[in-house]
């Protein structure tokens, strides 16, 4: 019988609240957190913000985490170990529970894709908070964009300024100027926040120019790990001891395969500003002439990876 979300959710909340008693740092983030802020509906995946330093000590409570008497295992074989060094390198170790086909989902980062400050400084409950939710919504997937206006209206709600950063929609971000002045370094941080002079045509299509930039720069970042990640994968594809029931033995075949396969941090090795700037001349394929001219300097939405 499938789990239920109420169920799901209790699942990973207390996972949570185990590995902080062991002294993790960790979170909640994406999806789950979206349906708890109220901004999105039921989703049965998770994904977890967890300090790289302590990788080591969330495998093992991974490891005594039962869900209907079912213990979890690493998922495929493209997922890189869950060590403290790809972690901070900006790679997402994936597991799954089969309970009786009642399967859980659990995606863990080291980094924040896109994040611009430490996540840990800003914790809601068992949830990292709506600004760096908000930041890792930024992909290249249609749906994820309405949440992250949806997020920006919260954050402006509760006295954040921030939540400027986040208003993609071009009737939202109209109602809410009138509303609300824009303050001077929201605009710093986002040229196009500059534009929001009544009557200024240019928003609308510089919005829909930012939208595509983000687009492309996931899309980017994707290929550029799904190349990285290739070679490793199929050395742990061939080696049979990655089918092992053991979550250990998974662990200690997928290490060994990393440590000669696998770039800790394959962005960096690619180059941030080749990244972006391939990101933008992608984005210009789509986008009107000129759209592309407000665009923020995204540098700093990478950190920890750049360095």
């Amino acid at each position: 019988m499938p789990l239920s979300y109420a169920e799901l959710e209790q699942f990973y909340e207390s996972l949570v609240a185990r590995a902080r008693r062991r002294g993790i740092a960790c979170a909640i983030t994406s999806g789950m957190a979206c349906v708890a802020f109220g901004v999105a509906q039921a989703t049965k995946d998770c994904d977890l913000l967890c300090a790289p330093d302590a990788a080591g000590k969330f495998l093992d409570l991974l490891g005594e985490a039962s869900l209907h008497g079912q213990l979890p295992s690493y998922r495929g074989h493209l997922t890189p170990p869950l060590d403290a060094r790809w972690l901070r390198g900006g790679w997402t170790s994936h597991f799954v529970w089969d309970a009786a086909g009642a399967e859980a989902y659990l995606d863990i980062f080291g980094v924040a894709p896109r994040g611009s400050s430490p996540w840990e400084a800003e914790l809601h409950g068992f949830y990292a908070g709506p600004h760096t939710v908000a930041e890792m919504k930024r992909t290249n997937r249609e749906k994820d964009w309405p949440i992250v206006t949806a997020l920006g209206v919260k954050l402006l709600e509760a006295g954040d300024p921030r939540g400027w950063l986040h208003l993609f929609n071009y009737d939202v971000v109209v109602q809410t100027a009138a509303k609300l002045s824009c303050p001077v370094d929201m605009i710093a941080l986002r040229p196009v926040l500059g534009l929001l002079t009544p009557g200024d045509e240019r928003l609308e299509v510089a919005l829909k120019g930012e939208i595509e930039f983000w687009n492309q720069l996931d899309r980017l970042r994707i290929r550029v790990h799904e190349q990285a990640v290739r070679p490793y994968m199929l050395a742990v594809k061939r080696d049979r001891r990655s089918n092992d029931p053991a979550l250990q033995t998974q662990h200690l075949v997928r290490v060994e395969h990393a440590e000669h396969l696998l770039p800790v941090n394959p962005l960096r090795q690619y180059g941030l500003e080749r990244l972006i700037a391939e990101a933008q001349a992608q984005a210009a394929r789509f986008v009107l002439p000129g759209a592309l001219a407000w665009l923020p300097d995204v540098r700093g939405c990478f950190i920890g990876l750049s360095e």
